[in-house]
Protein backbone atom coordinates (compact mmCIF):
# COMPACT_ATOMS: atom_id res chain seq x y z
CA UNK A 1 0.00 0.00 0.00
CA UNK A 2 1.46 3.44 -0.60
CA UNK A 3 1.29 6.52 1.51
CA UNK A 4 -2.74 7.89 2.94
CA UNK A 5 -3.57 10.76 3.89
CA UNK A 6 -7.02 11.55 6.07
CA UNK A 7 -10.12 12.71 4.98
CA UNK A 8 -13.11 13.67 6.81
CA UNK A 9 -16.56 12.80 6.01
CA UNK A 10 -19.69 13.63 7.55
CA UNK A 11 -21.71 11.40 7.64
CA UNK A 12 -25.41 10.93 9.27
CA UNK A 13 -24.93 9.29 13.08
CA UNK A 14 -27.34 6.96 12.24
CA UNK A 15 -25.81 5.22 8.95
CA UNK A 16 -22.23 5.31 11.05
CA UNK A 17 -23.98 3.25 14.13
CA UNK A 18 -25.98 0.65 11.62
CA UNK A 19 -22.84 0.45 9.78
CA UNK A 20 -20.75 -0.31 12.94
CA UNK A 21 -23.14 -2.53 14.33
CA UNK A 22 -23.51 -4.47 11.26
CA UNK A 23 -19.49 -4.85 10.94
CA UNK A 24 -18.97 -3.16 8.12
CA UNK A 25 -15.38 -1.60 7.36
CA UNK A 26 -16.24 1.99 6.58
CA UNK A 27 -13.27 2.67 5.01
CA UNK A 28 -12.84 0.15 3.22
CA UNK A 29 -16.19 0.83 1.41
CA UNK A 30 -15.38 4.68 0.80
CA UNK A 31 -12.20 3.44 -0.55
CA UNK A 32 -13.64 0.68 -2.92
CA UNK A 33 -16.59 3.35 -4.26
CA UNK A 34 -13.93 6.35 -4.46
CA UNK A 35 -11.72 3.91 -6.64
CA UNK A 36 -14.87 2.57 -8.68
CA UNK A 37 -15.99 6.57 -9.09
CA UNK A 38 -12.46 7.13 -10.50
CA UNK A 39 -12.63 4.45 -12.83
CA UNK A 40 -15.77 5.27 -14.24
CA UNK A 41 -14.86 9.00 -14.58
CA UNK A 42 -11.80 7.72 -16.68
CA UNK A 43 -13.80 5.81 -18.88
CA UNK A 44 -15.94 8.80 -20.06
CA UNK A 45 -13.02 10.32 -20.38
CA UNK A 46 -11.66 8.11 -22.58
CA UNK A 47 -14.87 7.30 -24.29
CA UNK A 48 -15.37 11.62 -25.27
CA UNK A 49 -11.69 11.49 -26.67
CA UNK A 50 -12.08 8.17 -28.70
CA UNK A 51 -15.70 10.01 -30.43
CA UNK A 52 -13.23 13.13 -30.59
CA UNK A 53 -10.71 11.80 -32.35
CA UNK A 54 -13.36 9.16 -34.26
CA UNK A 55 -15.11 13.13 -35.21
CA UNK A 56 -11.85 14.24 -36.18
CA UNK A 57 -10.76 10.94 -38.42
CA UNK A 58 -13.95 10.66 -39.84
CA UNK A 59 -12.76 12.45 -43.29
CA UNK A 60 -10.08 10.94 -43.64
CA UNK A 61 -9.79 8.07 -45.78
CA UNK A 62 -8.46 4.55 -45.39
CA UNK A 63 -6.40 4.79 -47.49
CA UNK A 64 -4.72 7.89 -46.34
CA UNK A 65 -4.22 6.21 -43.38
CA UNK A 66 -2.37 3.34 -44.83
CA UNK A 67 -0.42 5.78 -47.29
CA UNK A 68 0.77 7.81 -43.89
CA UNK A 69 1.42 4.49 -41.79
CA UNK A 70 4.04 3.61 -45.10
CA UNK A 71 5.30 6.43 -45.49
CA UNK A 72 6.10 6.80 -41.19
CA UNK A 73 7.61 3.87 -41.39
CA UNK A 74 9.41 4.06 -44.21
CA UNK A 75 10.96 7.27 -42.91
CA UNK A 76 12.81 5.38 -39.88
Amino acid sequence: MGSTVILTVRVRRELKERAERLGINIREVVERALEEAIEEKERERLRRMADELRELLSGVSEEEVVRLIREDRDAR
